[in-house]
């Protein structure tokens, strides 16, 4: 690795550092846009986001930019979440890498929000009044990523969030950049920093805030409530993994991250990737909130995350691979959330 690569690498990581706030429960709730921390893809899913320093392709752009790059076809992959079952909410997911040059990619990721029908109420009608609506939770990204040489690869992506809701809606743009670092004699050794949600605050407009209220003299006039702006969800992700090569058809890889949030808990996780030959592969995590968590204040999520995933090739040399991708995240008192995923690498 030369001095280049190396004072970039450092300059990165600074400057995430001191972007960042550390985790603060006292803040927990203040943000918006939580959809951004809801990672679409199985296999990321499946080890509770711990995967930024060794994702590649679509799936590091819900954890680290940086590893788009590292994608060794061009992908296209669907992602389906139904999320915290039964809540009717469900997650629908697009997205592509594609390599530019000789060391970039190019990704573009889609994710809308289902939340299904929801019953009108009023005052007058508090029970409802027949009608139902359904709000529209949308973002898309668009990534670059480039790898100098082996060892080092460095990411940027802004991403477009919407969110609209019965005549209101909120527009906001977030920045991810991110860096990943290959060393070892046999490249075994995997480092990931990213920073994720960076941008400034949405705030929900609309004519859905106007309302007609009686002046002082008994007239009704037409007055437009004013909302309070919103944050996104920042966070800092840096963890290490490290493969085992277990035989020839046989790979384990530990992964340890650290997650720093900017409303919230700081959570820390641990998780082992099993890989059998290029078609199997078996995934198992654990997070934890740092510091003691209150009732109001616990997350629904257990820590445990579980995943699977078939590689199937199309053609006699395994030029095009068909994947299947299954996760499954514990809740409490849900029944879990559920993401599968359909990949094509040609």
């Amino acid at each position: 690795m030369n001095k280049y690569n190396l004072s970039f690498m450092v300059s990165i990581l600074i400057l995430t550092i001191a972007n960042v706030q550390a985790g603060n429960p006292d803040r927990q709730g203040e943000a918006g846009a939580y959809e951004l921390l809801i990672n679409p893809w199985a296999k990321g899913a499946g080890m509770n986001s711990l995967n930024g320093s060794y994702a590649v392709g679509v799936e590091a752009m819900a954890v680290n930019i940086a590893g788009l790059s590292r994608a060794s076809k061009t992908e296209v992959v669907l992602g389906h979440t139904r999320w915290l079952v039964p809540s009717g909410v469900s997650m629908n997911a697009l997205g592509i890498a594609k390599h530019v040059g000789k060391n970039g990619t190019l990704g573009i990721a889609l994710m809308a929000v289902k939340f299904g029908d929801i019953k009108v109420t009023t005052t007058e009608a508090p029970e409802g009044t027949g009608a139902t609506y359904s709000p529209n939770y949308f973002n898309i990204g668009l990534g670059y990523s480039h790898r100098f040489g082996k060892k080092v690869s460095v990411g940027f992506l802004v991403r477009g969030v919407s969110e609209s809701i019965q005549s209101l809606s909120a527009f906001g743009v977030a920045f991810d950049a991110g860096v990943q670092y290959v060393g070892g004699t046999k490249d075994n050794f995997k480092l990931g920093i990213s920073l994720r949600n960076i941008g400034g605050p949405m705030e929900f407009t609309g004519q859905g805030l106007s309302t007609q209220l009686a002046s002082s003299s008994g007239s009704q006039l037409t007055y437009n409530v004013r909302l309070t702006k919103f944050e996104l969800p920042s966070l800092l992700h840096m963890g290490v993994s490290y493969d085992f090569e277990v035989g020839d058809d046989l790979s384990l890889t530990p992964v340890v991250n650290f997650t720093s949030n900017s409303f919230g808990r700081d959570e820390i996780g641990a998780g082992l990737e099993l890989k059998i030959t290029k078609a199997f592969g078996l995934r198992a995590s654990y997070k934890y909130d740092i510091g003691k968590s209150t009732t109001v204040g616990k997350s629904a999520y257990t820590g445990l995350g579980l995943g699977a995933s078939v590689n199937i090739p199309l053609d006699k040399k395994g030029n095009t691979m068909l994947g299947l991708d299954y996760a499954y995240r514990t809740t409490k008192p849900f029944e879990g959330t559920h993401n599968v995923g359909l990949s094509l690498l040609f």
